[in-house]
């Protein structure tokens, strides 16, 4: 007799089969009791006969509670009217263990109780639907540039530099010497780029950011792809067609999920190309007429990006920053030295910023007055400058936010949810 999931469960039709997972719900009208039972790739209603099972087995029954796990074998049947269009006659119903009272009941919970749960709130249907939207995002994401002949060449995790600035740092000992967290895979994807041509890596990355907004997490992870002899034209080109890709491709496999969220997908059908493209200048503009209180030279906060992200119905691209608001490895634009050729990708809806990149200092002598001029240390840098010496070209690259788009996606109001375990500011359990 075959063990199936449930996801499966349609080619089983009029077959009996072995189904295990955990008990969702249970209701009972005299002689049967429905039950609906999860496996991680679906739900099933189980009918559960007393005239079939027998005495002993329907009493079994009766004592599940919610998230009992168990075995259940039965016929599989079309019926339209059960979730999914299928239910399972049960035959026999073997309890694996009988679950202590649930914490989490069928009510509305706090943010705070749900999350000291976090271990338990993943089983609930909405975690369940997020968590696989973010799988196929980081799927869409490896099949977008694996497609593209990029390599996949991964950055170390302990770094002894820092890439976007030392007072974001998470410092630990390393033996004798200090290191630091990684904030970013940038500088060594710039040195496989060196190497390959075309990279990216994908991994965690960690920012010590005293921050408790909706947008932040302590620990996230980040694709980032680094092209040799690219410019930041290219980037914004590929930009954009990553994006488009991946809410097509979440649109193409996860619509059912998308509906459990109650995503109105019609705001993501319009991510389409091309995207819109405004100067940095141009943004403050924008704002100012907003009523925003930004000047020129200010970076960009949340209300900023809310507010320029909320004028189109797609991602727009806002390039060439000033140079004293990014970081030290930017290139300066040649017709404007005090910008640099980089870019933000804001999400539509007010999700902000999901990509930032642009173009690096490929110039031996113009990195180092750089990060003598950041009062970077310059010992950590060696290894970084020596790329400059050896068959230095113009390069480029960007980094995106793999929670910020999962939140996007599935119109999240919090990154919390976007990650199973997430690391905020002072929250580290569990």
């Amino acid at each position: 007799m075959p063990v199936v999931y449930i996801e499966d469960i349609a080619r089983y039709v009029g077959q009996e089969v072995t189904v295990r997972g955990w008990l969702r719900t249970h209701r009972s009208s005299g002689k049967i009791q429905f039950l609906t039972v999860r496996d991680g790739t679906g739900d099933l209603q189980a009918v559960v006969s007393r005239g079939v099972v027998g005495e002993e087995q329907f009493a079994q029954s009766a004592r599940l509670t919610q998230e009992s796990s168990l075995i259940l074998t039965g016929t599989v049947k079309a019926d339209m009217r059960a979730q999914g269009g299928y239910e399972l006659e049960v035959i026999r119903i073997e309890p694996i263990q009988i679950a202590e009272p649930y914490p989490i009941q069928p009510k509305e919970h706090g943010v705070g109780f749900l999350m000291e749960h976090r271990h338990l709130w993943l089983r609930s249907s909405r975690q369940h639907a997020i968590l696989r939207i973010r799988h196929e995002i980081i799927r869409a994401c490896r099949n977008f540039f694996d497609d593209r002949g990029f390599v996949l060449v991964d950055a170390p995790i302990f770094t002894p530099n820092a890439c976007e600035g030392t007072t974001t740092l998470f410092q630990t000992d390393y033996f004798d010497d200090k290191a630091y967290l990684t904030q970013s895979g940038q500088l060594y994807s710039e040195a496989t780029a060196a190497a390959f041509g075309k990279v990216y890596c994908f991994g965690p990355t960690f920012r010590a950011e005293k921050s408790k907004t909706r947008r932040h997490l302590m620990e996230f992870w980040m694709v980032e792809p680094e092209v040799a002899f690219a410019e930041l034209p290219e980037m914004m080109d590929l930009a954009e067609a990553l994006l488009s890709f991946i809410v097509g491709r979440v649109l193409e496999t996860r619509r059912t999920e998308l509906a459990v969220l109650e995503r109105d997908t019609s705001k993501l059908d319009r991510v389409v190309p091309p995207f819109p493209r405004i100067s940095y200048d141009e943004a403050v503009s924008l704002l100012q007429k907003k009523s925003n209180p930004i000047q020129p030279g200010d970076d960009f906060g949340g209300d900023e990006e809310t507010l320029l992200s909320h004028e189109f119905d797609r991602p727009v691209i806002v390039h060439r920053f000033p140079r004293a608001i990014k970081a030290f490895y930017m290139q300066s634009d040649p017709e404007r030295p005090d910008l640099v050729l980089c870019m933000d990708v804001l999400a539509p809806e007010g999700y902000g910023e999901v990509i930032g990149g642009g173009q690096r200092i490929h110039e031996q002598d113009k990195l180092m007055a750089r990060i003598q001029e950041h009062k970077l240390p310059e010992e950590a840098f060696r290894w970084y400058v020596d790329l400059r010496r050896y068959g230095s070209v113009p390069h480029a690259g960007f980094g995106m936010g793999i929670e910020r788009v999962v939140a996007w996606v599935c119109g999240l109001d919090h990154v919390r949810e976007t990650i199973p375990f997430p690391r905020m500011l002072y929250k580290l359990y569990p």
